[in-house]
């Protein structure tokens, strides 16, 4: 009797266990300008009422981008995190927290153009 146990490959455990028919192959994923919603319709229709755009939320994001911040604002970050737990129910990671940001001020910009707060913000400096 061998000494090595005997377990199951990745094939046996994720075999098919009925004749169910054979999805279709996924497409190739779009790539989406920076300030556009993933898979958006051409026609408008993924725009909140008030012509906010909307950011990707909890999806797979394909990019990457490093932003470097000052303790006090990775607190903050942490602190409002937080807050939308504790006082809103909502459980949002950092990164879900910023996408959001960034899409407030890129729809603001959008709209607004020179007169945005990011313009203006920028323009202080």
């Amino acid at each position: 009797m061998p000494r090595r146990v005997s377990l199951p490959t990745a094939d046996d455990l994720f075999r098919p266990t009925a004749d169910a028919p054979e999805a279709p192959a996924p497409a190739a994923p779009k790539r989406a300008s920076v300030r556009a919603v993933p898979d958006a319709p051409a026609d408008g229709a993924a725009e909140a009422p008030s012509g906010e755009k909307r950011p990707s939320g909890r999806i797979r994001h394909d990019e990457k981008m490093t932003v470097y911040v000052t303790s006090d604002e990775l607190m903050e970050i942490e602190q409002v995190r937080l807050m939308l737990r504790g006082k809103h129910g909502l459980a949002v990671d950092r990164g879900r927290l910023v996408r959001e940001a960034l899409g407030m001020v890129l729809a603001d910009f959008d709209v607004h153009g020179e007169d945005s707060a990011l313009v203006r913000r920028l323009r202080a400096e």
